[in-house]
This record gives structure tokens, C-alpha cells and sequence, in this order.
């Protein structure tokens, strides 16, 4: 199973007292299938995993296992500190999801590509029947190491390597990973900001939180890039970068992006500690610099 196309980072819906809300997810689901997303990775860096307990995480990859279809496949992001709390995760999704991945521990941080093997070959071989990707990014693991050398080693030891998730600037990294074992896996590339960057190295799946937003930005992106026009996909990438800045400018990106939802017409509550949750005051002031920038709210919302 090749996955493939735009894959939504998603938040984790909340209601106000801050406990999971798992009604939430049914019209999220039809948001992203509408606005032409192809997949949704879960309980990841824009869910708030660390901050979430093992049973929340499990209660969510439940309720979008009951939103499954072929139009919408689910990657579950199990990876944990405890190794064995992340099998237990593993074995939790096996009959549930299409994927899962992993990223490594980010505390005592693994400072070898065979360590980092060892851990992941725990993991994949929890759930078997399912593909398994590594979920690199190293600005927050702190685990910079070899993905190409990576890649050489799982083939080996890990039988249902599928690829990597692959968050980090690093194109020509990207690119060497892309033609690793004669393209065998399946690089998923995950730098929102380098979306444009990524296609003439050769990306074909892409993991990322603002696919939540602005999923018919980035198919148009794609389409002029197609079509040869080069400076109208540009325009369009600057548009997304400057979305980008513009919730970081508004108590963090992480906190924003997901109360921006809101205006979306998706209600995804409050965000964790130490993330901060808008008010409807920075939701109005916002919306306002969303359309300074050019960007339609109704090519977006619901």
C-alpha cells in the first residue's frame, strides 16, 4: 500500500474542560475528504501527543478508526518515550489503522542508526499486518541521524518498513532517501514551508498540519507546478509561509493553527499545556490578516 497525496497532521478535538472529544471527529473527517485530503496522521506533534495519556491516544485512534474509508486512509503515530508503551500502542492500532509510525525517544536521545533500528523493530513487529514509517524529525527527537543509512539497515531487520516521515529541511537528505534501495519506500515529506521545494526531488506524499487549512491551496500549488507555472506556485507557497508566520505570531503555532480551525467551521477546542487556545477576539483579529494575505476563507471552510 502506497500512501500517497496530502496527509493532514491532525489535532486532537477537546472539549472546553479539556478532555478528549472524540463526537468532534466525524465532521473533521468530512472536512478533510471534502477539501480533497487524502489521509490523516494522528496522535502526532500537532496532536499534542506528549501531552496526551496512553489511554487518550488510544481512545483517539479508536474514533477515527470508526471513520476509516478508502478515500481517507489513518497513520497512527505510537511512538513514546517507553518502548513499551509504544508496543502496547502498536498492538492497539493493528486492527484499526492503515499505517503507523514512530519517532524516537526525544529525552535520553539515541545517538546511533542501530539503536534506532532496535527500537523501531520493537514497535513494527507489535502490530506486523500493518506498514510501519519512522517519523524523522530531528529539530524535536534531537535524533540527527543517516535516514539513507537508516533505510539500508530497516530493509534488512524490519520486515514491514514502509518509510519515513520525513519533517526536516533537508532536501538533498530527502532526495537520497526517495532513491534508497531503488525507491522501495515510500518517503513521506513533512516541511509544510518547502512544499513547492519538494516536488522537483520528486515528493509524491506529504504529512502536515497546515493540509488541515489549506488543502486547496496546495492542489493548486501542485497543479501550476504541473502546468509550468513556476511564479504563480511561488506566490501561492509565499501565501502559505506567511499563513505560517503569521499564527506564530499569535502565542505559538501549534495553540493557533488549532484554535484557527474554529473559523474553519471545525471545532477543535482548547489545546494543551503549554500550548495557548484563542480567544474569539485573536480568532476576529485573524481572520482579518488571513484574508490581508489574499487567501479566500471560502475556498477553505466547511
Amino acid at each position: 500500500m502506497m500512501i500517497k497525496n496530502l496527509i493532514a497532521a491532525t489535532y486532537s478535538p477537546m472539549h472546553g474542560d479539556g478532555t478528549i472529544n472524540t463526537s468532534a471527529i466525524s465532521g473533521y473527517r468530512d472536512f478533510l475528504v471534502r477539501n480533497k485530503v487524502n489521509g490523516a496522521f494522528i496522535n502526532g506533534t500537532t496532536g499534542d501527543f506528549t501531552s496526551l495519556s496512553v489511554g487518550e491516544r488510544k481512545q483517539i485512534t479508536k474514533a477515527w478508526s470508526e471513520h476509516r474509508s478508502p478515500n481517507l486512509q489513518i497513520i497512527d503515530h505510537v511512538g513514546h518515550t517507553n518502548l513499551e508503551e509504544a508496543k502496547e500502542m502498536a498492538t492497539h492500532a493493528s486492527d484499526k489503522v492503515d499505517a503507523i509510525a514512530a519517532i524516537a525517544p526525544y529525552y535520553f536521545k539515541l545517538d546511533s542508526v542501530a539503536k534506532l533500528i532496535a527500537y523501531c523493530r520493537e514497535i513494527a513487529r507489535s502490530a506486523p499486518n500493518l506498514p510501519f514509517y519512522y517519523y524523522h524529525i530531528p529539530a524535536l527527537s534531537g535524533a540527527r541521524l543517516n535516514m539513507e543509512a537508516f533505510l539500508e539497515m530497516g530493509a534488512q531487520q524490519i520486515p514491514n518498513l514502509a518509510g519515513i516521515k520525513f519533517t526536516d529541511n533537508d532536501l538533498i537528505g530527502f532526495g537520497q532517501c526517495k532513491k534508497s534501495q531503488n525507491g522501495k519506500f515510500n518517503i513521506l515529506f513533512g516541511y509544510d514551508e518547502l512544499f513547492l521545494n519538494s516536488l522537483p526531488v520528486g515528493a509524491k506524499g506529504w504529512v502536515g498540519s497546515t493540509y488541515n487549512h489549506l488543502a486547496p491551496l496546495y492542489h493548486k500549488i501542485m497543479e501550476q507546478f504541473e502546468g509550468g507555472e513556476m511564479e504563480q506556485a511561488m506566490e501561492l507557497q509565499s501565501k502559505a509561509i506567511k499563513f505560517v508566520e503569521m499564527l506564530q505570531n499569535h502565542g505559538g503555532y501549534n495553540g493557533a493553527a488549532k484554535s484557527f480551525m474554529k473559523i474553519l467551521g471545525v471545532e477543535c477546542g482548547p489545546s494543551r499545556f503549554p500550548h495557548s487556545t484563542l480567544s474569539d477576539m485573536d480568532l476576529d483579529v485573524l481572520s482579518a490578516q488571513f484574508d490581508a494575505i489574499g487567501l479566500k476563507r471560502e475556498m477553505f471552510s466547511s
